[in-house]
């Protein structure tokens, strides 16, 4: 079947891939393309940016959580319905864990057989381009080099010297150049870029990165590499049935909890779940729900209104005394304890787990993670695998006596042995789990609140 699709990338950081991704979904899409935007590896924030620019769920692909399968299975799955796929990369092309390069952004272009476009900080740089580009292709000659977007020119001279060495000694298209502008206002955080959500000027944003992509890059010129994409086994894929709701869930939602994969979403509904969206922020009372599912963001920059929202802590930590299962990762986690500390202020949280939250100026966890299940609480069965990733600048203290969800093989986690604070009916750790890499979570989860509301 065919899949237009093209993957963004640069020989290192900071070259512009999220700026160029942002605006050739915004540009194409304004040009009236039905864009699906993917993101390669682990990443919550680069994902609202591309969703807001294309008005469709960014999908992460990730090869250590989801596996080559699941992969190719969500590049057909919501590509299919698009006329192109735009794949943002990570790092640098060739970077990845392992020194063969397996899971870096040029295996994942290979692996689903996408062109690649590069973008490059032409910085001080004129002839020197082509041996850049030359060794980028060689390198591994079976990775698909496109395209080049030339960005930060400083001149029409300097461009007119770039497009001859490349035309002189590769066979790369230019497929436009960019010229140094004053940045062009994403904010970052002390954790990279600010959520699209927490954002209030994103649309301005993202309608100006769109309308200098569309003046300065060839759009035509990338539409027409997404299209000569070479055709992929068409995989059978199941229909996704939603079932009549059999619980209601509620999800915390709002510029303090932005984190949350759109496949675990679909997984809790599939699971028989309503998700019933609700805001730690500004919400007095909780909706009529089961069970709570409380994903993550930056609690620690909102720490002051949620700490003011005494009503909402108050009414979190009586539904989960009198028993309600509650599902928390990282900022869930750092939400539920009793205390947050940050830059020398600390505020009261939710008070439900026996924990206080230090902040770092330093990850204090930060990578993939492997996990077994212990069994405790009955959240899932005992020896259950499941891979996750962590980026968190905060830690634990004070711990008082609990259980722990899982032991550790890969990850800091809680104690770089543990993860997943286990107290009463509440399961709140570090891990970002995916539904994709972890099949139990969502029914395990979901079987578990039924549970408890027919009791």
């Amino acid at each position: 079947m065919k899949l237009p699709r093209i993957t963004v990338s640069a020989p290192h950081r900071s070259s512009g891939k999220t700026t160029l991704s942002i605006g050739l979904s915004r540009a194409l899409t304004g040009a009236g393309y039905k864009v699906q935007p993917f993101k390669k590896g682990p990443d919550f924030i680069d994902p609202m940016w591309l969703s807001a620019a294309t008005g469709r769920d960014c999908r992460n692909l990730d090869l250590f959580m989801m596996g080559e399968d699941n992969i190719k299975k969500s590049l057909q799955r919501a590509g299919s319905g698009a006329d192109l796929s735009i794949i943002e990369g990570n790092m640098g092309l060739y970077d990845g864990m392992e020194v063969d390069g397996k899971g870096s952004t040029a295996d994942i272009a290979r692996l689903i057989e996408s062109p690649i476009i590069l973008i490059i900080d032409t910085s001080n740089m004129t002839r020197s381009i082509a041996p850049l580009l030359i060794g980028f292709q060689k390198f591994e000659p079976d990775v698909f080099i496109a395209g080049v977007i030339l960005n930060k020119v400083a001149s029409p001279r300097h461009e007119a010297k770039l497009r001859a060495a490349i035309e002189t000694y590769t066979d790369i298209e230019v497929a436009g150049a960019i010229p140094r502008l004053p940045e062009i206002g994403i904010i970052q955080r002390h954790l990279g870029l600010k959520p699209a959500k927490e954002d209030e000027r994103a649309v301005s944003i993202i309608e100006s990165i769109g309308a200098v992509i569309e003046k300065f890059v060839d759009l035509q010129k990338v539409v027409d590499i997404a299209r000569a994409a070479k055709e992929v086994p068409e995989i059978e894929l199941p229909e996704i049935v939603i079932p009549p709701a059999q619980v209601r869930l509620g999800i915390a939602q709002d510029e303090a909890f932005t984190f949350y994969y759109p496949e675990n979403l679909e997984a809790l509904e599939i699971a028989g779940a309503e998700l019933v969206p609700f805001s730690p922020l500004s919400d007095r009372e909780l909706p009529d729900v089961a069970g709570l599912y409380i994903g993550g963001g930056f609690p620690e920059v909102f720490m002051d209104r949620l700490a003011a929202n005494g009503s909402m802590c108050n009414r979190i930590r009586e539904a989960i005394t009198q028993g309600m299962p509650v599902y928390a990762e990282c900022g869930g986690l750092m939400y539920l304890s009793r205390s947050m500390s940050w830059e020398g202020v600390s505020r009261r949280m939710v008070g439900a787990l026996p924990c206080d939250i230090v902040m770092d100026k330093k990850p204090k966890g930060h990578g993939y993670m492997i996990m077994e299940a212990t069994g405790a609480g009955g959240w899932f069965a005992p020896g259950t695998k499941m891979r996750a990733h962590e980026f968190h600048y905060s830690e634990v203290v004070d711990l008082g006596k609990v259980e722990y969800g899982y032991k550790l093989s890969r990850g800091k986690g809680l104690d770089g042995k543990h993860d997943g604070i286990v107290h009463g009916n509440v399961l709140a750790s570090y891990a970002h789990l995916h539904s994709l890499g972890a099949p139990e979570w969502a029914p395990g989860f979901i079987a578990r609140v039924k549970q408890k509301y027919h009791q």
